[in-house]
């Protein structure tokens, strides 16, 4: 049986990051806070039928398609950074990190896209709530985790933190599949949660300082099985590897 996440409000969110240091949200709540029509989200999904391959995984594995590609918001003021590789420290990813990885960049029609500005400026204001107004250095990654060798791993370098200050996680679909269950902890304690994104567009939201996170793999109980999502980095300074 999965377990459902327990949502919160959006007039709660800024309380809710601050004290657990984490929040859900579901998709009218996601609608609700960027201030567009879940409908508009959702005409983003056929760009996640044309990812590229993802040629680095260290496990051999051919199971994740990806784009990537950065921003710069600074109050209202969103920008497309010129394309950079993605790089991480090998003390947030010991099993990527410490490379550069080049990855293709977003389509152009959904970085342009007006749902996507206001998808990314609304957690600006969050992440600006969360730790103080500031510039923010955006980093978006468009992934699909499929089943067409058996397995896949949503997150192969298993509970991580990202080096970052916010982390954005939407579930954009889940199609033939069991698993994908999302696990929440301390950073430095005990406590822990574990339930399903099912529903197109909910977002689950991590102060990344205070907790860690993972995905369990996913398994195919029909053809074609895939698990897409939408993770977005908010840093505080620059973009890592600068």
């Amino acid at each position: 049986m999965l377990l459902s996440p327990a949502y919160t409000y959006p007039d709660q969110l800024d309380t809710q990051l601050r004290q657990q240091g984490y929040a859900v949200l579901s998709p009218r709540g996601v609608g609700e806070l960027c201030g567009c029509a879940v409908e508009e989200l959702q005409a983003l999904r056929p760009s996640w039928d044309a990812l590229a391959p993802d040629n680095y995984l260290k496990d051999g594995g051919r199971y994740r398609k990806r784009r990537h590609s950065c921003f710069v918001v600074e109050g209202d003021q969103l920008t497309l950074a010129p394309h950079r590789a993605h790089w991480q420290p090998v003390e947030y990813n010991a099993l990527h990190g410490g490379m550069q990885r080049w990855f293709e960049p977003m389509e152009t029609a959904v970085a342009q896209s007006p749902a996507w500005s206001r998808l990314l400026r609304a957690l600006a204001r969050t992440s600006s709530a969360l730790k103080g107004a500031r510039p923010w250095y955006v980093e978006a990654h468009q992934f699909r985790i499929d089943t067409e060798g058996g397995i896949g791993r949503p997150t192969p370098e298993g509970a991580h933190r990202d080096g970052v200050d916010l982390v954005a996680v939407f579930l954009v679909g889940r199609e033939n599949i069991k698993g994908g269950e999302t696990r929440v902890f301390q950073a430095d304690g005990p406590a822990g949660q574990r339930f399903t994104l099912t529903q197109p567009w909910s977002l689950l939201l991590l102060d990344d300082e205070r907790v860690i996170h993972e995905t369990t793999p996913i398994q195919p109980v029909g053809p074609h099985g895939h698990r897409d999502t939408l993770v977005l980095t908010y840093r505080a300074g620059n973009f890592q590897g600068d």
